[in-house]
């Protein structure tokens, strides 16, 4: 079986703003950003990874999210956090610009299991919806 991660969904409450955010402090490239600015694409995107997407939907959007999945209260509410896996170099660099840009890191952790095996270090910060993530690298 091959089954890959396409994309998550952010509630969020600005959506360029919060492209900005995921671009300027977590370093992920926005995805047709120029087209929802111009009304041509109904949310922009980050790009996690070559194969995954993290959309930014926004909260006046829920019924219609609800609507396409079917099921009524399914929209809008939060997941606990999302957790991005990046280089160690990467994650001291996410560590100075989340410094620069005043986001305040909320916990950390050390031998945090995840999806490859223990990660020596994490740190979690909200991004400015509240949206919890959490950030590691591996050995």
């Amino acid at each position: 079986m091959d089954v890959r991660l396409d994309h998550l969904v952010c509630w969020v409450s600005d959506q360029l703003e919060s492209v900005r955010f995921y671009e300027q402090v977590v370093g992920l490239s926005g995805v047709r950003v120029e087209e929802f600015a111009d009304g041509k694409a109904g949310f922009p995107s980050v790009r996690i990874s070559e194969e995954t997407v993290l959309d930014l939907m926004a909260y006046d959007m829920v019924r219609g999210v609800e609507e396409g999945t079917g099921v009524s209260g399914s929209a809008g509410h939060p997941v606990n956090h999302l957790c991005l896996a990046m280089n160690k170099e990467e994650f001291d660099a996410l560590q100075v610009r989340l410094k620069q840009h005043g986001v305040a890191i909320t916990g950390t952790g050390t031998n945090s299991f995840g999806a490859r095996g223990l990660a020596p270090e994490t740190i979690y910060f909200s991004d400015p919806d509240g949206n919890m993530l959490e950030v590691r690298y591996y050995d």
